[in-house]
């Protein structure tokens, strides 16, 4: 198979890149940025594979198409089994400016971009923020429910899905991944921020309570935090197994106590962020 990936530098997209060029045959083309070109043979070496196998395809995620030339386009239409859209921002800190044109021009630009090579399949990783907060059980088949989507970072979550719920031209599925952390087995993790502030608050108050006790998230409720090998496991094998167009999925672990699997579920509790 031949896929395509944006945001395959990024702490999802590089361990997803790996993942699929573990398939027999399998042959992935990137998204990098020119002045991103010195950044290959690292890929390369973290991948595993040489050019022929994991091909960089140079652009501007908020250009039109992508930003990738003509010829490019040409020669990648019709060759692409699966698209993968993961570039984005995640930080609910960055400004709304930068939110708006990665989040919402990028993922529009992608769209067209899967069109125009007639890509045969577009998996969307949108997030749990993409329903702002919804007091209350989020589903799966929930979207215009959303509320309190006044920050940036839930305001272009939000819209970026929209964009392609309601532009995408050929068969789509949305991924909402809970708040991503480290490998479950290695403990690997791109920088510390998010959940890791609060981990030594969790482990004291263990050493102090009873063990019988059940331990309790932010707001008296439960942290829904996933690790990026659950993440990168079941965008493999739902984008592979579950061809139907239209599909939302989202999942989460509580504590991160689960071993990574990929089964998902049918509805999620309240969560504040990816």
């Amino acid at each position: 198979m031949q896929y395509f990936v944006t945001g395959a530098t990024g702490f999802i997209g590089r361990r997803l890149v790996k993942t699929l060029l573990a398939r027999r045959g399998a042959i992935v083309y990137f998204l990098l940025r020119p002045e991103s070109e010195g950044k290959v043979p690292e890929l390369l070496q973290y991948w595993g594979v040489g050019k022929a196998r994991a091909v960089p395809v140079y652009g501007d995620l908020t250009a039109k198409k992508l930003g990738v030339e003509a010829d490019a386009i040409k020669g990648l239409k019709g060759q692409i089994d699966h698209l993968y859209h993961l570039a984005a921002v995640y930080d609910l800190s960055a400004d709304e400016e930068s939110q708006i044109k990665t989040n919402i021009e990028g993922t529009r630009s992608a769209v067209e971009f899967a069109k125009a090579i007639d890509a045969k399949h577009f998996h969307h990783v949108s997030s749990i923020a993409a329903a702002g907060l919804y007091e209350g059980v989020f589903r799966e088949d929930m979207f215009d429910e959303a509320e309190g989507l006044d920050h940036p970072y839930f305001a272009t979550k939000h819209e970026s899905e929209k964009i392609v719920r309601k532009e995408c031209k050929v068969p789509w599925t949305v991924y909402r991944p809970a708040m991503v952390v480290g490998d479950s087995r290695t403990g690997e993790m791109d920088k510390v921020d998010g959940p890791y502030y609060f981990f030594k608050l969790i482990q004291r108050m263990r050493q102090i309570l009873p063990p019988w006790m059940p331990s309790i998230g932010l707001e008296g409720g439960r942290v829904n935090i996933v690790p990026v090998d659950f993440v990168v496991a079941a965008l493999d094998h739902i984008s592979h197994h579950f061809h139907a167009s239209g599909k939302c999925y989202h999942r989460s672990i509580r504590w991160a106590t689960a071993s990574a699997t990929c089964s998902t579920s049918s509805a999620a509790p309240r969560t504040r962020r990816r």
